[in-house]
């Protein structure tokens, strides 16, 4: 049996009077790559900021490893072991790159060693000493990743990581999903890029108006083409 390492159950929130989900459910077995799907405004980075306490109000039950964090504050829901990397990247412009990288704190045991961590990303070892403001597109989003690994954080929360980036550093940040993944990391996608997140993922979720459409597996994804040409236009 797979461990449920996420599990939300008629999660609604609200941006001030805003009411964004309507009742979502999803589950998180541990080890696994799982996409949110949708389109813009569907709910999909909302449901993020939701799980690790950004939104206003929340409803419902968020469960992290068994543990109910509905009502907890970001940094505690942090130290549950979850590291999300947001669209906006937060990448500090005055501090250098390795600075940035050591700025989180450590919240769990098993993080990457620095080492480890510029093994996976060689062009951040070349940049340790350059500011945050001289990065690239492709080296800030390599960044913002790095910065949760060394943490401890098992579950990863990655929101839309490959827009705007080329096609060589998409296929890296592919590379390393799938080396977290071996790793025993388990990821939540939010993505737009449908080529880049369609061979990574084992299970997909449709994201429409603050609700779950429909979910289907890796397996079942050929099956579901024409439902995703409706809703995403993929």
């Amino acid at each position: 049996m797979a461990k449920e390492l996420l599990k939300i159950e008629g999660l609604n929130a609200w941006y001030g009077e805003s009411h964004i989900l309507h009742g979502v459910d999803l589950t998180v077995n541990e080890g696994e790559v799982v996409c949110l799907l949708g389109r813009n405004g569907a709910g999909r980075t909302t449901t993020m900021r939701a799980i690790v306490g950004l939104t206003g109000a929340r409803k419902g039950s968020i469960k992290i490893n068994g543990e109910e964090a509905i009502k907890l504050p970001p940094h505690k829901v942090a130290r549950l072991g979850v590291g999300y990397c947001p669209e906006e990247r937060g990448i500090f412009a005055s501090l250098s790159a390795e600075e940035n990288l050591m700025l989180p704190p450590v919240i769990a045991t098993g993080g990457m060693s620095v080492g480890e961590i510029y093994e996976m990303f060689p062009n951040l070892k070349e940049r340790a000493g350059s500011p945050g403001t001289r990065l690239s597109g492709g080296e800030q989003q390599m960044l913002a990743v790095a910065r949760i690994l060394r943490t401890g954080a098992r579950l990863l929360l990655l929101d839309e990581i490959s827009e705007g980036l080329a096609p060589v550093i998409v296929q890296k940040l592919a590379e390393m999903i799938r080396t977290l993944k071996a790793k025993g990391y388990t990821v939540v996608l939010v993505e737009q890029n449908f080529r880049f997140a369609a061979p990574l993922a084992d299970r997909f979720y449709v994201m429409e108006h603050g609700r779950i459409v429909k979910q289907f597996a890796q397996r079942e994804l050929a099956d579901n083409m024409a439902m995703l040409q409706e809703f995403l236009g993929v």
